[in-house]
């Protein structure tokens, strides 16, 4: 039996035999923590890239927020623009001491720039006038889209229906002019942008006595008009740049026409006027005619042209009045007055207008001429008489512009109608 063979336990040895065993647990080792790191890091970058979507979210979160907040606040301020419109528009208004204004609502139309004033009125405050100095039914102010067109940014004012009544009374308190109240900074004060045109739909102009015997009311009905171009939007050169047009019935029968060019910018009033009046049946005028003049009109029509001129503060025009198949006394009908100064007085009316009137055309008239300045404008009395003499004797004046103010061919006026010609 051979002998056993002995195994060698040196350190050598031992070294030797674990050395393979260690690079193996080694490479497991190693293996173990990049896989490890790989883990960690694909953990750390997990997050990162998942914050990126979150971060995006959290963005159009925000601004969805603000812009609902702005939707909510402009819906909140259209909601409560027309009570601050009220409440601005009634204090503008109520400026003047003598007149209080009141106004029932308002409409705002953001799309086109406007708002519109539902039934003003402009009611005096002393006294007694039973009726408001102004009233319209609706007074709109709006952005003037086509002023655009010339680089401008300018407003203008549409009324519709607008009442103006003026009133005569012995005592202050109870008349009614308007005059010294601060209207053209009311109309500032309303919209933001200078005005620059204006139109007038369905308007009346009312001259009133209610304290007369008997009562007066003597007006314009029908209105309509337009004032344009008071700021020049078009840059013209021509000294009187700004125009007024406007058409109505006086007594809801005749027909009114005035025309007007001005210079806005003018320190002193410089304008051309052009008013004609056709046909007005005078017997509507008699309570005017008994009140002021003690007579009244049995018959007749009544036409009347104005042509003035005012340049640097001096004033040059005509008053044109013409009475057509006119007849003021009739001894039928005017014997049953008890008045017989009144009696007198009709008759000697009468006999005048028929003496010094056109018989070929049945026509008493006479050409007034105007001069002097605004200030103190002066009639010449015996031109005037000579003017009564040449419209009985020599030639008779017909309704219609003599051309005293140069450059009127703008202020024609269109043709009467048959029946105001008769």
């Amino acid at each position: 039996m051979p002998p056993p063979v002995r195994k060698d336990r040196s350190p050598q040895v031992l070294l030797a035999a674990l050395l393979p065993a260690s690079s193996a647990l080694q490479r497991s080792w190693n293996n173990l923590c990049s896989v490890c790191c790989v883990s960690q890091t694909e953990e750390k970058s997990a997050p990162a890239e998942s914050e990126k979507p979150k971060k995006r979210r959290s963005w159009w979160r925000i601004v969805g927020i603000f812009f609902g907040i702005v939707v909510l606040l402009l819906i909140g301020a259209r909601l409560a623009l027309p009570g601050f419109l009220r409440w601005y528009v009634n204090r503008t208004i109520d400026q003047n001491p003598l007149y209080d204004g009141k106004i029932t609502d308002i409409e705002v139309h953001l799309w086109r720039g406007a708002y519109t004033i539902t039934e003003v009125r402009l009611l005096k405050t002393t006294g007694n006038v039973p009726v408001p100095l102004f009233s319209a039914k609706k007074l709109e102010l709006a952005i003037q889209w086509d002023a655009l067109l010339h680089r401008r940014l300018v407003g203008k004012i549409v009324i519709d229906q607008p009442e103006l009544n003026f009133v005569d009374a012995p005592s202050e308190s109870d008349s009614q002019t308007g005059a010294g109240g601060p209207w053209l900074q009311i109309i500032r004060d309303l919209f933001p942008f200078k005005i620059n045109s204006c139109e007038i739909h369905d308007g009346s102009i009312h001259f009133r006595a209610f304290q007369r015997d008997p009562p007066v009311d003597v007006y314009l009905s029908h209105l309509d008009g337009a004032i344009k171009n008071l700021t020049n939007i078009r840059d013209e050169t021509t000294p009187m740049m700004a125009t007024v047009d406007a058409t109505a019935l006086a007594m809801d029968q005749a027909r009114f026409e005035y025309h007007m060019k001005f210079n806005p910018f003018s320190y002193r009033p410089n304008f051309q006027i052009a008013v004609r009046l056709l046909g007005l049946d005078v017997t509507q005028t008699n309570a005017l005619a008994r009140s002021y003049g003690a007579f009244d009109f049995e018959r007749g029509y009544f036409d009347l042209v104005v042509e003035l001129n005012a340049k640097a503060g001096g004033l040059q025009g005509y008053v044109k009045p013409l009475f057509r198949d006119i007849k003021v006394f009739s001894l039928k009908n005017d014997i049953k007055k008890d008045n017989p100064l009144q009696l007198f007085w009709e008759a000697l009316v009468g006999l005048a207008t028929d003496i010094l009137k056109n018989q070929p055309r049945d026509q008493f008239g006479t050409q007034i001429p105007i001069t002097g300045t605004l200030d103190n404008p002066r009639e010449d009395i015996l031109v005037t008489v000579g003017n009564i003499l040449r419209n009985a004797f020599i030639r008779a004046y017909l309704p219609r512009l003599e051309g005293t103010t140069p450059d009127i061919d703008w202020m024609q006026f269109g043709a009467p109608a048959v029946e105001e010609t008769h």
